[in-house]
């Protein structure tokens, strides 16, 4: 399986202090003992785990050190991890996208799926997505 790590995926498991860190710590070792399993992460992803890094440490964590943690996952991952270029225009959206909340989600959904992959996430309701359980 291909997954696409999205933004609170990543934040759940780069911060011990979060509710869902062990959740997500759980499912990755997992699938990284899965093997032909690939674990994508792409610009978004990244950025958004810098800027809710940031955010959420009411600016104690500066962009370079979020960086530096954000690299030390990506490290963790070995050969299961590759980089996946955004090459999907943002022009089109599904039809359950009705708002600007949905429109990164809806974005990476397509993303992964031109590439064949499926994004994983912790929010419900994104159609076409992997909750992780």
């Amino acid at each position: 399986m291909i997954y696409l790590l999205d933004v609170n995926l990543l934040v759940a498991w780069g911060w011990a202090d979060h509710a869902d860190h062990s959740r997500v710590g759980t499912w990755l070792a997992a699938q990284r003992g899965v093997t032909g399993t690939q674990l994508l992460t792409s610009a978004i992803p990244e950025l958004g785990f810098v800027r809710v890094s940031i955010q959420r440490s009411r600016g104690r964590v500066t962009p370079a050190q979020a960086s530096r943690v954000l690299a030390s996952m990506i490290q963790s991952l070995g050969a299961a991890h590759h980089f996946l270029v955004d090459d999907e225009p943002s022009r089109t959206w599904p039809t359950w996208c009705h708002g600007a909340g949905q429109t990164t989600d809806a974005h990476l959904v397509r993303l992964a799926e031109a590439h064949g992959a499926t994004l994983a996430t912790l929010n419900q309701g994104i159609l076409g997505a992997f909750l992780v359980p």
